[in-house]
């Protein structure tokens, strides 16, 4: 490692220690292993099955055959059972680097894995029409519970997998979740409940299509597969050092440019890897040197592979295993994740761009060398039938509309032959023979399948390993429970709500993959914020939510101390990890505040467009807001930021991305309500109440808002609720009345009515703060422009702050 000054520090590893810790996180990240002698053909061998068992079930040839049909928790087993196989035979009972063979005790592990996981396979029908009856066997006058034994021990046997693969933190969150499950009624009893038995316990974990073998692994089992399996294939066929090249061909020439060829480079290899760490191994061995040679300091040449390669997986058309996930968890098609995931992936990196342009600018970065340049036609068309299968997926998913694991299918084959046309026009133009293509090709593709499952093998016991928690929250319904102890905490108070679900993601992330630490959040906490939101006055539809699990689940990945996509970069830029992720924290600011902001504003994940032009001017201030942000983050636009124009872009950066904070303060939507005016009635289109309630853990604040139906007016009569006046003035529900729609709308007997409201009509659009928002912006620009020319004429070099 080396400081910025380029000084070796006193704690720096030698240069081969760095250069192994980078390619051992690689190994654990992505499930690289050497095996020894014969055991390398058996896993091999294993993991090539794996790959085409998941390419059976995905064809249409079963169907067309009638002939091997595998859905459903059949076929969820089998790929649970090939993970836990490959898992103990990959991953030893202590982690070493370089070549190995399993042990007695690593066989032994995988023959208890498989056999426990494919049990569901051959017996599922049987365990269906027992519902829930698990099989014990009478031996001598003893009753031996069989299936409670096989599936204790297949839990037990998957939490070893998982610290192999993953570690310890997820064990542990898991193993609480299980005694949370057993214990319920021995906890606190604002999280109490009836507890379950371990016959209960594990047949619902093990035994049933819920808890492990649930919707988690069923994303992964029908098409998560097939997307890892696209990527290694095309990262065997190089598609990922086209990537570098091409990034390299682009913007080379511009001041900067390796670092920003390094932020295009990593967003097109993160659509396809779906790892903060693979990215930043992958693309950061060739451009963090070059960034370093051409001045940019070692720490924020490490900051900014960081930054970018994490921010990969929030990049269509792939991002990651967590987003097929989600849409499942929400009930949509992939297709709409993308869509609405589109424009914050976007703003995110454009907002890392201009970070790069503004570093350079500072620190006067030259540019590569003209010779070192590659052409940008001749790389385009050299590597542009990789993009042919992307662009298939594409059209197949969003023209087609075909569901996400045939579009991913027809997909993979595709790109397969695609490589053997690779090849076989590589061997043809050298003077080999056509079957020597089709044979290289045949072996890329081999080597691509078998490259497929061994990076499947951490993400799908990750997946089971969440499964584990996703079934303790359906099996005791801690959600609701989460909803009084996070509203206590809060106190109704949104911001407090979002801030404590970013930090557990963080938390989380610091041990967990981000599939598992999407699906443990999103699990826990995203009914929670629909609920509580809702009470705070907020509409907010699922989706939102969720990229804001998934995107704070990111961040973890760059968050100091435990960021290891940091430790990953540190190993090659040779910097301190803990400084480069500190920066690379700094450097992600602009994609931590996009949560926060599509939450408020949901336009910004396209909710609520409706008209092309309007999508289009959204896209436009976005793009502005985000710029203006990234400046005030570096206090540098075209010369250093004084306090009147920060103060003055905070305030630009506000009305763009959330016109309606400053709209609803000039033009109030709504207008306070008397006992009296709601007696009488009210013709406006919506009156809200905000109510207290008392419970035996603290107030608990809600608020019900009721539309108005045709042209009646909202009494209390026509809310259905009976009311009286308090001596402090507010008002107490007395009668909610049975089935009117103030019971149906959740209100309670006690209630306390403290404030009641109802919508102003004629209210002017948000959008107009717009106007004076980029006037503004424009006053600013050229008051910068005045001062550069200023320093220009004095010959004073540009002030600078530095972004440490």
């Amino acid at each position: 490692m080396s400081d910025d000054s380029g000084k070796p520090s006193p704690s720096a590893p030698a240069a081969n220690d760095t250069d192994n810790m980078a390619e051992e996180m690689l190994r654990q990240d992505t499930g690289q292993v050497t095996m020894a002698g014969t055991w390398a053909w058996v896993f091999s061998g294993i993991a090539l099955a794996w790959s085409l068992f998941q390419l059976w079930i995905a064809s249409p040839l079963p169907f067309m055959l009638q002939f091997g049909l595998i859905d459903g928790v059949e076929a969820r087993a089998l790929h649970l059972t090939f993970a836990l196989v490959l898992c103990f035979l990959a991953f030893g009972a202590v982690r070493k680097s370089g070549i190995r063979a399993p042990s007695w005790l690593d066989i032994g592990l995988a023959f208890a894995g498989g056999f426990t996981a494919s049990y569901l396979y051959w017996n599922y029908d049987s365990l269906a029409q027992r519902a829930g009856i698990l099989l014990e066997y009478d031996v001598y006058g003893l009753t031996i519970p069989v299936e409670v034994i096989l599936g204790t021990v297949g839990i037990l046997v998957l939490l070893e997998a998982i610290r192999r693969a993953i570690g310890l933190p997820l064990v542990i969150v898991a193993i609480v979740f299980l005694v949370y499950s057993l214990f319920g009624q021995s906890m606190p009893d604002l999280i109490a409940h009836r507890g379950l038995s371990l016959e209960r316990l594990v047949g619902y974990q093990w035994l049933t299509g819920e808890g492990i073998f649930g919707i988690p692994i069923d994303v992964t089992t029908r098409f998560v597969f097939l997307f890892v399996l696209f990527g290694a294939l095309l990262d065997r066929a190089g598609a990922g050092q086209y990537f570098i090249d091409l990034a390299f061909a682009l913007v080379g020439r511009y001041r900067g440019g390796p670092a920003k060829a390094s932020v295009l480079a990593s967003g097109m290899t993160g659509m396809i890897s779906g790892s903060s760490i693979a990215n930043t191994v992958t693309t950061g061995t060739f451009t963090i040197p070059v960034m370093k040679r051409t001045g940019m300091p070692a720490r924020k040449a490490g900051a900014i592979e960081v930054a970018a390669s994490t921010d990969g997986q929030i990049m269509p058309p792939i991002m990651g295993a967590a987003a097929f996930v989600m849409a499942e968890f929400i009930g949509i098609s992939y297709f709409d994740v993308v869509i609405h995931a589109f424009l914050p992936a976007i703003l995110s990196y454009i907002g890392l761009f201009y970070i790069v342009h503004l570093e350079a600018t500072k620190l006067k970065l030259r540019p590569l060398p003209a010779a070192e340049i590659p052409q940008a036609g001749r790389i385009f068309w050299r590597g542009a039938h990789f993009l042919l299968p992307i662009a298939l997926l594409v059209y197949l998913l969003m023209v087609e509309r075909m569901t996400t694991g045939t579009a991913i299918f027809y997909s993979t084959i595709f790109l397969m032959a695609v490589i053997v046309a690779q090849e076989v026009q590589r061997t043809v133009s050298g003077g080999s023979g056509l079957l020597s293509g089709i044979a290289d090709g045949f072996w890329i593709v081999v080597a691509g399948l078998i490259q497929g499952a061994k990076n499947m093998i951490s993400v799908a016991i990750a997946v089971a390993g969440a499964g584990i928690i996703v079934g303790a929250v359906g099996s005791t319904g801690l959600n609701n429970a989460l909803i009084g102890v996070v509203e206590a905490i809060a106190g109704g108070n949104v911001y407090i709500l979002l801030a404590m679900t970013a930090v557990l993601c963080l938390i989380l992330g610091m041990g967990l993959p981000t599939t598992a630490n999407y699906l443990v959040v999103a699990s826990l906490m995203a009914p929670v914020l629909v609920e509580l939101g809702s009470a705070a006055g907020l509409v907010l539809p699922l989706i939102a939510v969720h990229l804001f699990v998934f995107y704070f689940g990111l961040m973890a990945d760059v968050t100091p101390p435990v960021g290891l996509a940091a430790y990953a970069a540190s190993a090659i830029s040779r910097a301190d990890p803990i400084k480069t992720g500190v920066q690379a924290f700094i450097y992600s600011i602009r994609t931590a505040i996009l949560p926060f902001i599509f939450i408020f504003n949901q336009t910004l994940i396209m909710v609520g467009i409706e008209s092309i032009p309007y999508a289009i001017m959204i896209i436009a201030v976005s793009l502005i807001a985000m710029l203006c942000f990234t400046s005030i983050t570096f206090r540098f636009m075209f010369v250093k930021l004084n306090w009147l124009e920060i103060i003055a872009l905070a305030l630009i950066v506000v009305a763009l991305f959330r016109p309606g904070f400053f709209m609803d303060r000039i033009y109030p939507p709504y207008e306070p309500l008397t006992v009296q005016e709601l007696s009488e009635g009210v013709k406006a289109d919506q009156v809200r109440l905000h109510v207290t309630r008392e419970t035996p853990y603290g107030d608990r604040f809600r608020l019900y808002v009721f539309q108005r139906e045709g042209d009646a007016p909202l009494t209390w009569s026509a809310l259905g609720m009976s009311v009286e006046q308090t001596e402090d003035g507010n008002i107490r529900v007395t009668d909610p009345g049975f089935m009117s729609r103030a019971e149906n709308a959740g209100v309670e007997i006690g209630d306390i009515i403290t404030r009641a409201d109802r919508s102003v009509a004629g209210q002017p659009a948000k959008e107009l703060m717009f106007i004076p928002a980029l006037l503004l912006l424009a006053l600013v620009v050229a008051w910068q422009r005045r001062r550069l020319r200023a320093q220009a004429h004095t010959g004073e070099a540009p002030a600078a702050a530095s972004a440490e």
